[in-house]
């Protein structure tokens, strides 16, 4: 546990996970209950509003939650993403405007740079064109996927493509002209999160909300935080998954224990390189190293999952008994394709491990 995270101060997420990840409970107040705790201002300056410390300790808060709600960790990494966004944008305009508010919870923020991120990898084109247009830009597109898009009002960030070919990262409000917000996503689990669609339509910005000129070079600079972030919901799934089956493995089931135990070695030694990898910037520049502790942590969610079953037996399929398994379960199957997706990242370290065009091989 994060020392910065007061475990009795997450009560509130444990008792509304079920409802959170079917969509029955208020998802409305997550990012409020976050603000309130102090949960976004872990691991941002102190001279900008935060608690100080580092990202790893914000990755570590989201793993806390994700210990009790994988749908409020979702929101969470999505708020504490774009708020990482402010963090590194040179626009202070755009900072002033909204980092206070997104600190104390009042508003939500948004990262809609998972297109951006495959568009970097040559996986998809971006999705949102940009106009000159009297001085300020004229968007056009769409966000087909965006989580904490909180309908008490949002920013959202967004590449777009200019029409001289260079994209930029903007800041989009659900308040503003031509920007809309469909319903929420029918997904499988984590149906309080506020996942929806944004339609862009004639909207208008002017320098204030353009986060940076250059997505080609804001992204990779921000793309090991957007991850890092990311794999706190990871960390902190497998984590609840194997000290639960710590805890059933009884009698006969004890075969696991193990197993569980190795488990739980290989997540920390992860969980450690990745602290070290943020702490020396190494990421930035060796994107590759981070893709494969993503993936690693994606198959050991599924391993915890496995033994938590394994220890618990016939009574995992008795809510009486282990309610929180068959949440975790569905909330696991989401771990393998949060963009990037594994198929994605896997796909990109192939073309690394590629020879280059006419290299001749024996």
């Amino acid at each position: 546990m994060n020392a910065r995270v007061d475990a009795t101060a997450l009560d509130w997420f444990d008792s509304h996970a079920e409802a959170l990840n079917r969509g029955n409970a208020d998802a409305e107040r997550v990012v409020p209950e976050l603000g309130r705790r102090g949960l976004f201002r872990i691991g941002v300056p102190q001279a900008l509003g935060g608690d100080g410390g580092d990202g790893f300790d914000a990755v570590e808060a989201i793993a806390a939650v994700a210990e009790r709600s994988l749908s409020a960790a979702f929101v969470f990494w999505g708020q504490r993403t774009f708020i990482e966004f402010l963090l590194q944008t040179p626009n202070d305009t755009a900072r002033e405007r909204w980092l206070a508010a997104l600190l104390d919870g009042s508003f939500a923020g948004a990262s809609g740079l998972s297109n951006a991120m495959k568009f970097l990898s040559g996986i998809e084109s971006l999705q949102i064109a940009a106009t000159p247009d009297r001085g300020r830009w004229q968007l056009d597109g769409t966000l087909p996927w965006v989580t904490n898009l909180r309908k008490a009002g949002f920013v959202v960030a967004a590449a777009v493509q200019r029409a001289d070919a260079t994209p930029m990262v903007v800041a989009l409000t659900d308040s503003q002209p031509g920007i809309s917000r469909s319903a929420d996503l029918d997904l499988l689990a984590l149906r309080g999160s506020n996942t929806a669609a944004v339609a862009i339509e004639a909207a208008s910005i002017g320098d204030g909300q353009i986060l940076h000129p250059d997505a080609r070079s804001f992204c990779p600079q921000v793309r090991p935080a957007f991850l890092a972030l990311q794999l706190g919901m990871s960390i902190g799934l497998a984590r609840i998954a194997l000290r639960s089956a710590g805890a059933q493995a009884k009698g006969a089931h004890a075969l696991v224990i193990p197993r569980i135990d190795a488990t739980s070695g290989e997540l920390e030694t992860l969980a450690a390189e990745l602290r070290a990898g943020l702490a020396g910037g190494h990421f930035t520049t060796r994107a590759a190293a981070l893709f494969r502790i993503r993936i690693r942590l994606a198959g050991i969610v599924q391993t915890a999952l496995g033994l938590e079953l394994d220890a618990t037996g016939g009574r995992a399929y008795l809510n009486a008994h282990n309610a929180g398994f068959a949440r975790r379960w569905l909330e696991a199957a989401f771990i393998p394709v949060i963009t990037p997706s594994l198929t994605q990242l896997q796909g990109e370290l192939a073309k690394h491990a590629a020879p280059p065009a006419g290299t001749v091989t024996a």
